[in-house]
């Protein structure tokens, strides 16, 4: 589609303008986990499917839950309805998830070598979530961009190795000290595993990537080089030998000074930060490198009012000499006021 205006001008998607270096009048934004539970149209859609693994492979509720909040707020970025475990799940980890507590999958076992999983990713066993893509690539407004993901290696094998979350990732933690070799087998499993993905994601119609490091904050100094910003580099490398101008955001929460690396080192286009990251500092440090994403906290967002105000201004002013994506320093939470949210979204588009 093209402007109106002058059709031989396409319409430009500010979102993805931004991850290219291109420096907006105000930020873009989107929110993390936009799609999703404070949403009360979510709730009627989520109760349409037995279990969440479920939902994630239901090309119907799965694209109806990525535009929603497109359609109430309007934001910048979709991001495709889904989670970082399908790909263990698609390697033959069978994933599950109990309410209100999250997911389960059967712990890996040391001695069995990797032998629990497939060679490859089965793509087969996505083809629900390539679908999704197509279908809301279709129903998106021209305007905005379209966001696909993954989840970091380090992360993602962290639940693969406990078989649920755990406080500070103590078994992968401990596997790295112990078994270095078997976590770099299965390491290099991922990371095969997510170019792949991610390239049918691309090759599906998505416009960029965002990989969640949601664990970078376990890692030690040099672990977080070896476990998470090598691999997360292999993984943008592999992607693109097929798509040369494949589009990257990488989020390493609580990695705090190592954010540097991330927009260092990885060969993302964006890096993302969390809440706990000084703004005026990630102006200083961070936008010089890279575009920079964030970084609210979801509880300012919860609390609402004039401290909201303040807080988003803070932000918007830290990263005004250079481009810059507006966002939360993590997920919206499911207790959010949708009021404050509009609230958010007003705020910083003026």
């Amino acid at each position: 589609m093209v402007n109106s205006l002058n059709p031989a001008k396409p319409v430009e998607k500010p979102l993805l303008a931004t991850i290219d270096g291109k420096q907006q009048k105000r930020p873009p934004i989107w929110i993390m986990r936009q799609a999703g539970r404070y949403l009360p149209e979510y709730k009627q859609v989520r109760a349409k499917s037995k279990n969440f693994i479920d939902f994630c492979y239901s090309p119907d509720l799965a694209t109806e839950a990525t535009l929603q909040p497109i359609r109430r707020f309007g934001f910048d970025a979709a991001i495709l309805f889904s989670d970082i475990l399908v790909v263990p799940d698609a390697l033959g980890q069978s994933v599950s998830f109990v309410e209100n507590e999250g997911p389960r999958l059967p712990p890996l076992l040391i001695e069995n070598n990797l032998s629990e999983l497939r060679g490859t990713i089965d793509l087969d066993r996505l083809s629900p979530v390539f679908e999704t893509i197509a279908r809301v690539k279709e129903a998106l407004p021209v305007e905005t961009t379209f966001l696909g993901f993954c989840g970091a290696p380090w992360t993602v094998a962290s639940y693969m190795i406990a078989g649920k979350g755990t406080p500070e990732q103590a078994p992968i933690r401990l596997v790295a000290y112990r078994h270095p070799e078997f976590l770099e087998r299965l390491i290099q499993r991922l990371v095969e595993s997510s170019i792949t993905y991610l390239c049918q994601q691309i090759s599906a119609g998505v416009d960029a990537v965002q990989i969640f490091e949601s664990f970078a904050g376990a890692l030690t100094a040099d672990g977080i080089e070896q476990w998470s910003i090598k691999p997360i580099r292999e993984i943008i490398d592999g992607v693109r030998k097929m798509y040369p101008q494949a589009k990257f955001i990488v989020f390493g929460r609580g990695s705090g000074a190592n954010h540097i690396k991330y927009a260092r080192d990885t060969g993302a286009n964006v890096v993302a930060i969390d809440w706990s990251v000084d703004p005026t500092w990630a102006a200083q440090t961070l936008q010089p490198l890279k575009p920079v994403q964030g970084n609210l906290d979801p509880l300012a967002v919860v609390a609402g009012g004039d401290q909201l105000d303040r807080r988003v201004d803070g932000i918007l002013e830290a990263f005004s000499k250079g481009p810059h994506i507006f966002n939360l320093g993590h997920g919206i939470v499911p207790e959010t006021p949708l009021d404050h949210v509009e609230r958010l979204v007003k705020r910083v588009r003026g």
